[in-house]
C-alpha cells in the first residue's frame, strides 16, 4: 500500500461504533486501519465495505489488553499507510455484577482495556502523529450517569477516560494535536440487539442511537472545523443523562 495523505487508525472498529467510525473516516478521505480481536469476519466485511467505494483499508489483529500487540498494530498501521493522523480508541468491554459478586477477575480485564489499553493506545500512536492531528475516546454516558444495578465498574472506567482526555489534551496542546471524548448513550449495535425495545421505551427520545450518528460527530472531531476543541467529553444520549 501507497502512503495516503490521511489516515485513521480505529481500535476496535470490526463492529458497532467502531466500524461505524471506521466507514465515516473512509467516506471523509481517510485510509482506515482497524483492529479486531475475535471477529475477523467483521471486520474484513469492514474493509470490503471501505474498498468497494475506492477507499484504502487495513485490519489488523490485536487486543487492547496487550501492551505489544497495541503497539504492533500502531507499526503495521504506519508501515501501510505511512502517517496516523486521526485516532479512534473505541475498544472496551462491559461485565456487569454488583459489588458483592464482582469478581476480580472481571474486574481486572476491564481496567486493562477499558482504561490502560486506552492509555497505551494513545501513547503508542502519538509518536506517528503529526502536528494538527486528533485523537478521539469512546466513552459512555454512564460516566455521568449510572442508574443501573451492577454497572458501577463500567461507569468507573469510563469516567476515567474523560479525566485521561484532560490531562492528555494538555500534554499534547503544543503539538496541536486535540484530544476529545464522545460519550454515547444506548446505540443499536449487535451487543445491545436484545434489549432495544427496553432502552428506546427508557429515553426519553423513545429512540436508542445509531452508529452513524455517533460516527457523524466522530467526523466532526476529526476534521479541521474541531481544531479548537479538546479535552471535552461530548455526551450523545438521546437524553438519557439529564
Amino acid at each position: 500500500m501507497s502512503v495516503t495523505e490521511k489516515t485513521a487508525l480505529v481500535f476496535g472498529g470490526s463492529r458497532g461504533i467502531g466500524a461505524g467510525a471506521a466507514l465515516r473516516l473512509a467516506e471523509d478521505g481517510f485510509a482506515v486501519a482497524l483492529t479486531y480481536v475475535s471477529r475477523p469476519d467483521s471486520a474484513a466485511e469492514v474493509v470490503a465495505q471501505i474498498e468497494a467505494k475506492g477507499g484504502a483499508a487495513l485490519a489488523i489483529e490485536a487486543d487492547s489488553a496487550d501492551a505489544q500487540a497495541i503497539s504492533s498494530a500502531v507499526a503495521k498501521a504506519v508501515e501501510a499507510f505511512g502517517t496516523i493522523d486521526v485516532v479512534v480508541v473505541n475498544a472496551g468491554i462491559m461485565r456487569v455484577g454488583t459489588i458483592d459478586v464482582f469478581r476480580i477477575e472481571d474486574l481486572d480485564q476491564m481496567l486493562a482495556v477499558n482504561i490502560r489499553g486506552v492509555f497505551l493506545a494513545i501513547q503508542a500512536a502519538v509518536s506517528h502523529m503529526r502536528e494538527g492531528g486528533r485523537i478521539i475516546t469512546i466513552g459512555s454516558n454512564t460516566a455521568v450517569r449510572s442508574s443501573h444495578p451492577g454497572t458501577t465498574v463500567y461507569a468507573m472506567t469510563k469516567a476515567a477516560v474523560a479525566t485521561m482526555v484532560k490531562g492528555i489534551a494538555i500534554d499534547l496542546a503544543p503539538r496541536r494535536i486535540t484530544v476529545n471524548n464522545i460519550q454515547p448513550g444506548p446505540t443499536e449495535t449487535d451487543l445491545t440487539a436484545a434489549m432495544i425495545g427496553r432502552l428506546a421505551e427508557a429515553a426519553p427520545l423513545k429512540r436508542v442511537g445509531q452508529p452513524s450518528e455517533i460516527a457523524a460527530l466522530v467526523s466532526y472531531l476529526a476534521g479541521d472545523e474541531a481544531g479548537y476543541m479538546t479535552g471535552s467529553s461530548l455526551t450523545i444520549d438521546g437524553g438519557f443523562a439529564l
